[in-house]
């Protein structure tokens, strides 16, 4: 089935018309393609991103997922490459002068090849940007499909054919794993880096991303435990799973670092590195007292007494450990207070390849978040409720109350939605 919206993409995928019985190409069918919205980057993600960005190695591979972390990532690389006294800064910032010693922060001079699944807008900006420059048979990137944004596929569409042929699209079997060629992938992937984003992680170096403990599924694997594995079969490479420290549930806020979890999607015998906002845990051939330690120094500072209570009673770190002071001021505000100033110097941005979203709907997305987080609690309720009521509108927070279709409410309920809507998005403009 054709489509006008496409970028025809050349390699393995393509097949001689000769395969085909039918083909579907007519006004009739040419309908519009979906596409992936680009959520804002929030500050915690971004610190992830940047941590990650000192792993990667230049002369090697990249994998990357897709999603508000994997831009993260994306946005890291083009600002240690093209502004790389910046990123220094960012990484002493964050994690301090000695995370230097487990860093790779120079700027790309051979670049990088990309073999992944999923072919994301990060991946052609870093093309764009000089970053992945390293080709493998005539090719920069090797991808198996790709979903994304509007942008993404104009871009591609309006190459010509050679600037559209670095980016070759073949099997899934031939990104996900090494079989059947092991010798040439393996020459091809030195240096092998794969990133992906999780759920959750256990004190003893387990993680989950596909599934709940009562069983229900939250998303596919993907290849996700292939790229796992590939970083264990290749001389040097590394599996990089990201996740953020809490989240919030309910209106309250949970660890993302637990002791135990029912489900698993890898196991611990497959650890490797485990980023969160607030650093790397390095958990390869540590022994579980050691990787507990490393865990416990990337979890919320908050969780971080229970959760080395928990491993105390397993019997499974010493009953006098105390976690580092350096690590004990784990707290959100503090990332959020540094990524504010890097945005507010122009450094980071919360789209930093665009997006489909309008202005409106860029500043309706903190405050939606804002009145979904409270709507498990009576006291942020009332309080964005007494917000709402207090001054008048001003013309970005109606042109939002507009765009929400609240600026005619119906009845009692559409009232009080508008002035929540209202006190969310004085909050949202206050914050900033």
């Amino acid at each position: 089935q054709a489509n006008s919206e496409l970028p025809f993409m050349m390699g393995d995928a393509e097949v001689d018309v000769a395969e085909l019985d039918y083909v579907l190409d007519s006004p009739a069918t040419d309908f519009e393609l979906f596409s992936a919205p680009r959520r804002p980057i929030e500050a915690r993600e971004q610190a992830i991103g940047i941590h990650a960005a000192r792993l990667v190695h230049d002369g090697g591979t990249l994998q990357l997922g897709i999603g508000s972390i994997g831009d993260a990532v994306s946005a890291a690389l083009i600002l240690r490459h093209e502004r790389n006294v910046v990123f220094g800064r960012m990484i002493e910032g964050l994690a301090g002068k000695e995370a230097r010693k487990f860093s790779d922060c120079g700027v790309f001079e051979e670049g990088l090849y990309a073999a992944t699944e999923m072919f994301v807008q990060g991946l052609l900006e870093l093309v764009e940007h000089g970053v992945v420059r390293r080709k493998v048979d005539g090719a920069l990137v090797h991808a198996g499909f790709f979903v994304e944004s509007r942008a993404f596929y104009r871009k591609l569409r309006e190459m010509s054919d050679a600037e559209r042929s670095r980016f070759r699209m073949t099997s899934v079997s031939f990104t996900n794993q090494l079989y059947g060629g092991e010798d040439e992938r393996a020459k091809a992937r030195v240096k092998a880096c794969f990133i992906n984003n999780a759920m959750k992680a256990t004190l003893l170096g387990a993680v989950i991303s596909d599934g709940l403990e009562d069983g229900k599924v939250v998303s596919g694997v993907g290849g996700q435990f292939n790229f796992v594995t590939q970083a264990f079969a290749l001389p040097g490479a590394r599996s990089v799973l990201t996740l953020t420290a809490t989240r919030e549930s309910r209106g309250q806020v949970e660890s993302n670092i637990v002791w135990s979890f029912a489900h698993e999607t890898i196991p611990r015998h497959l650890r490797d590195i485990i980023i969160t906002e607030y650093g790397i845990a390095d958990l390869r051939g540590r022994s579980d007292k050691d990787v507990i330690a490393a865990m416990l120094s990337v979890a919320d500072s908050r969780f971080q007494p229970a959760l080395l209570e928990r491993a105390k009673t397993a019997g499974k770190i010493d009953p006098g450990y105390q976690i580092p002071s350096a690590f004990r001021n784990n707290r959100p505000e503090a990332v959020e207070q540094l990524i504010r100033k890097w945005r507010d110097d122009g450094y980071l941005s919360v789209f930093p390849f665009g997006t489909d979203f309008t202005k409106t709907e860029q500043r309706l997305l903190p405050a939606l978040a804002t009145l979904e987080a409270a709507s498990y609690s009576r006291l942020k309720l009332a309080k964005l409720f007494r917000d709402g009521m207090a001054g008048a509108l001003t013309e970005s927070e109606w042109e939002c109350i507009e765009r929400m279709g609240y600026h005619r409410p119906h009845g009692l309920r559409g009232r009080i939605y508008r002035i929540l809507l209202k006190g969310a998005l004085s909050g949202s403009r206050n914050a900033r």
